[in-house]
């Protein structure tokens, strides 16, 4: 068998490079053809993508992570409006200087403005400390506000 001689192809490689530049240089002309009318440059067809989070699986799942229950927390935590039962919250302790005081409540020890998680034999309930007073303090959990006093000492 004879090798190809790869002298022989060039002519029609110079043919296709020319045809192929002429169409580079035609190209955009074709892409930017002018309107026919004038309602086409008025109007502007802008689309927006609009992702509405189902309350329920009948409603939609996650494509990715079909067993997935995340994208339906959302709604049943809100439907959470219960109050909140603080009698397992328990003042364990309150010391400190006058200006700067801590509490113990059940086991978690607070100073005023601090945000924590207590755990109780319910659950854990998160607990933000308002105020600490020399016999009792201020929290707050979910928006209500509850003083817990110290009656142990």
């Amino acid at each position: 068998m004879k090798p190809l001689n790869p002298f022989v192809f060039k002519p029609r490689f110079r043919t296709l490079a020319v045809l192929a530049l002429l169409g580079m240089n035609l190209w955009p002309g074709l892409l930017t053809a002018a309107p026919t009318s004038r309602s086409q440059t008025s109007k502007t067809n802008s689309l927006r993508s609009v992702f509405i989070l189902p309350a329920n699986p009948t409603e939609g799942r996650d494509p990715f992570f079909p067993k997935s229950n995340r994208p339906y927390e959302a709604a049943m935590t809100t439907t959470k409006t219960s109050a909140v039962d603080i009698s397992a919250l328990v003042i364990r302790g309150i010391s400190g200087p006058p200006d700067h005081r801590l509490v113990v409540i059940n086991s978690t020890t607070f100073a005023a403005g601090d945000v924590a998680d207590v755990f109780t034999d319910q659950g854990r309930i998160r607990v933000h400390c308002v105020e600490i007073k020399p016999r009792s303090v201020v929290i707050e959990i979910r928006g209500q506000y509850h003083e817990l006093t110290l009656d142990n000492l």
